[in-house]
């Protein structure tokens, strides 16, 4: 039997270890840290992760929540593939891809979640609706915003939604990176992480 690609217990993969696609989004190894601290995964957690991209976090969430499940949502085919192969990568079997445009597709997704992860998206404040609606009490939902604008959107859908216990992070990363014969700090793109809780009376 080989060796598993990623055999710790830490979170944090490596960028270098997931296919990729051009121009598909990746979450860079330091801001997915920040977002899996801000969801507080359980062991048997139901993650939902709308927008899932190269499929860096329902990787990560899949290894911790082993007795959990996640749902990853991606509109594209070739980006669904793409998460399941970044799956496959790992043996993870608790990760399921549903492709499908949110917020339309949220409504018949089983089990409702205990977590979400929204990784941007058009229809924000629709997703954010479908969401709340999906989740028991009690449920984290964590959002991401790229500029002011989302950032703005996210937090007024916070208010609106009653979500307790509110936070809102700014990574900001530097990396080492070699550039010619020198070496420089490079920034990782900056992102704001929000997070909240459903209200038990809702």
């Amino acid at each position: 039997m080989s060796a598993p690609l990623w055999p710790y217990v830490t979170p944090g993969i490596p960028d270098e270890l997931f296919e990729r696609l051009p121009g598909i989004p990746l979450s860079k190894r330091e801001v997915r840290l920040v977002l899996l601290s801000q969801l507080r995964l359980k062991v048997d957690s139901i993650l939902w992760d709308i927008g899932a991209g190269t499929g860096t976090i329902p990787v990560e969430s899949g290894l911790l929540c082993r007795q959990g499940r996640i749902l990853a949502i991606e509109r594209d085919e070739d980006v669904a593939n793409l998460i399941r192969r970044n799956c496959d990568r790992f043996s993870l079997q608790n990760v399921e891809v549903i492709e499908g445009n949110a917020p339309e597709c949220l409504a018949q997704l089983s089990p409702p979640p205990t977590h979400a992860c929204i990784e941007g998206g058009r229809q924000i404040k629709d997703i954010l609706q479908a969401v709340w609606e999906s989740m028991d009490a009690g449920g984290r939902i964590v959002a991401t915003a790229a500029n002011l604008e989302s950032l703005y959107t996210i937090s007024e859908s916070f208010a609106q939604l009653q979500l307790r216990n509110i936070e809102v992070v700014q990574s900001a990363v530097n990396r080492l990176e070699k550039r010619g014969t020198s070496q420089v700090l490079a920034a990782v793109n900056p992102i704001f992480v929000l997070s909240g809780e459903k209200m038990d009376c809702c």
